[in-house]
């Protein structure tokens, strides 16, 4: 990597984390427990709406999990409608479609219940509503919202996109074939509503993969350079419950002991890198995610470790710390031992829960130069990431991952 752009993006990163203390970094009203959903009505009588939209996907729906939520808004006389045709990846198209339907109703109020591309469509279209002359195109990037948006309540049904506790919403357009974040205290949930039976009829490797994101999320926050002492207290309390109770949550679906702490384990990471921000691993996957519709935790869980070890002694430190909090940390041993044990606990735990290390099957090599061109963009110079890496260095990451 060229020095001179090593010392702009470092200097661009410090202006930006002395900007970040001026920025109100709310975080939302947590509603926990197994009767959480049914707190919603009262919810927004005291905010004073008059009617909401249920943001989510067709498979949401279709399982039912939506009717708990729709009998206690009808019990309490609240209108609503349900928009459930939110799809992985949620597209500009989709986002629209889903504002149009909002508008029509004349509702106050976006509920998204189910993952991070419900909500990241609830988020847009909360934001939109109140932000007519501005299409989601347009908010792209840092603070390009000007005016508050409309309440959004967030009702996850997975453990990892955290997305409940965040100000970002990543958005697709297939036109451009790009895929990008949109970036504002505006759009961070005024309400996370975690209720843990909502996961138990979860398909494994959406509670492995999401389980990961939720991990990297808490990982890439807390080796980066713009962490606070909040934010790595977070990311640990994250990294210790996932490591702790991902495996368990995924060979025992139905134990919502385990669901419930996985639940909370990604909303605290969502709190940390909401801060901290992530890195190569998230500009990296979300190429992956708009040019071949990559699930995202499945692109995370498979980049993750060829990231870590990319870093190499840039994030032995810091990966020191966190092997000594999971316990794989010994005494005696250097801080590169400790930093490689944590990366190999890392990847045992990916092994236990069956998630591939490889994209072949996923990516077209001929492709490579373009997906790190979309990875480079993202990325620098705003992530504060360990190691600042260049266009040809991603490109060989990728080969890497191609195994």
């Amino acid at each position: 990597m060229n020095p001179l752009y090593v010392c702009f993006a470092r200097c661009f990163q410090g202006v930006t984390w002395v900007a970040l203390h001026f920025l109100n970094f709310r975080e939302p009203k947590l509603v926990e427990g197994e009767k959480a959903i049914e707190e919603i009505p009262e919810i927004l009588r005291k905010e004073g709406r008059k009617g909401a939209l249920i943001v989510t996907d067709d498979v949401i729906f279709k399982l039912g999990l939506t009717k708990k939520l729709e009998e206690s808004l009808k019990n309490a006389g609240v209108p609503y409608d349900v928009f459930h045709e939110v799809v992985p990846n949620p597209t500009v198209k989709n986002c629209n479609d889903a504002l149009k339907l909002y508008k029509e109703k004349e509702f106050d109020a976006v509920i998204a219940l189910g993952g991070g591309s419900s909500m990241d469509t609830a988020k847009a279209v909360a934001a939109m509503s109140t932000n007519p002359h501005r299409p989601i195109q347009k908010m792209r990037g840092v603070c390009k919202i000007p005016h508050k948006t409309d309440l959004v309540i967030a009702i996850p049904t997975t453990a990892g996109t955290g997305s409940e506790a965040t100000l970002a919403a990543v958005i697709c357009d297939p036109e451009t074939k790009d895929k990008y974040a949109v970036e504002d205290p505006h759009i961070m949930p005024s309400y996370a509503v975690l209720e843990p039976s909502l996961l138990v009829g979860l398909p494994g490797k959406v509670t492995s993969t999401t389980g990961i994101d939720a991990l990297c999320h808490a990982v890439e926050s807390y080796i980066g350079r713009e962490n606070t002492k909040k934010t790595k207290r977070v990311a640990k309390i994250a990294i210790k419950e996932i490591f702790e109770n991902l495996e368990k949550s995924y060979k025992e679906p139905k134990n919502l002991e385990y669901r419930a702490k996985m639940q909370d384990a990604a909303y605290w990471a969502g709190v940390a890198f909401t801060r901290g921000f992530v890195g190569y691993v998230h500009s990296m996957s979300h190429a992956l995610g708009a040019l071949y519709n990559t699930p995202h935790g499945l692109a995370i869980a498979i980049t993750l470790p060829y990231l870590l070890e990319a870093y190499g002694k840039n994030a032995y430190k810091k990966e020191a710390e966190l092997a000594d909090l999971i316990g794989v940390g010994k005494e005696g041993m250097t801080r590169e031992e400790k930093a490689k044990a944590f990366i190999q606990a890392v990847k045992d735990l990916e092994k236990a829960i069956d998630i591939p290390n490889t994209i072949k099957g996923i990516a077209d090599p001929k492709d490579f130069e373009v997906l790190a061109e979309h990875a480079v963009k993202e990325a620098n110079p705003l992530y504060p990431v360990p190691k600042i890496f260049n266009k040809a260095e991603i490109i060989e990451l990728y080969k890497k991952m191609y195994i």
